[in-house]
């Protein structure tokens, strides 16, 4: 009777064992399909989807993010410098009006680009005449030359001068803004490259038509 007892405890203890073993079998192999899906889908997304997916997305960036901040700001400090030669040297009104709307929507977005750029460790360009000179290259930034120019223009030469060196940055900032919407994840920079492509759009049309290319 004990024998049969023993021998009841044993056949219950290794049916017992071999559930547990095909439990944590089953859970094993969904764990690794869920973590290979999970790897996959980070690097598929690495991407705009995964990061709207979830509130704390809001922290994740990417290089392209880092990028776009640092090669944004540098640009819009050419474009408010610019600006801020219209009210001494502008004839026209809307030229005038112009200039202070792009200062107004460009010096907020400056500091929101510094802020991500501390936030994530990263240096924030330096101001001064280094924007020039390092930046000359990128998607439609002035060359120094082109900057004394403008200082030196005044009255319709200086509103001409302004719109055609302005579309030209304008187009350049909007080509930085679409690249951050095809390769950024942090989501209010692909949020401020949308404002960026709208605004500044419907302002190089604006810009056409007062120089009569429309």
């Amino acid at each position: 009777m004990i024998r049969k007892r023993s021998l009841v405890r044993r056949t219950a203890a290794v049916a017992a064992s071999s559930v547990a073993a095909l439990v944590l079998a089953a859970c094993g192999g969904s764990g690794d399909d869920t973590g290979s899906a999970g790897h996959g889908g980070h690097n598929a997304a690495a991407s705009p989807s995964a990061a709207a997916s979830a509130p704390a997305s809001q922290g994740q960036h990417n290089a392209a993010d880092v990028a776009f901040a640092k090669g944004m700001i540098p640009h819009h400090r050419q474009a408010v410098e610019m600006a801020d030669l219209a009210p001494e040297r502008a004839q026209s009104a809307e030229v005038k009006k112009l200039a202070a709307d792009i200062k107004k929507a460009q010096d907020p977005e400056i500091k929101k680009l510094s802020g991500w750029l501390t936030s994530w460790g990263e240096e924030v360009p330096a101001e001064g005449a280094m924007d020039h000179s390092m930046h000359g290259g990128m998607e439609g930034m002035m060359s120094a030359e082109e900057m004394t120019e403008l200082e030196n223009a005044s009255g319709k030469a200086f509103d001409t001068a302004f719109m055609e060196m302005m579309i030209k940055h304008h187009e350049g900032a909007v080509e930085m803004a679409k690249t951050e919407q095809a390769d950024g994840v942090h989501a209010p920079a692909r949020g401020m490259a949308a404002d960026i492509i709208a605004s500044q759009s419907a302002e190089i049309e604006q810009m056409n038509k007062l120089l009569g290319k429309d």
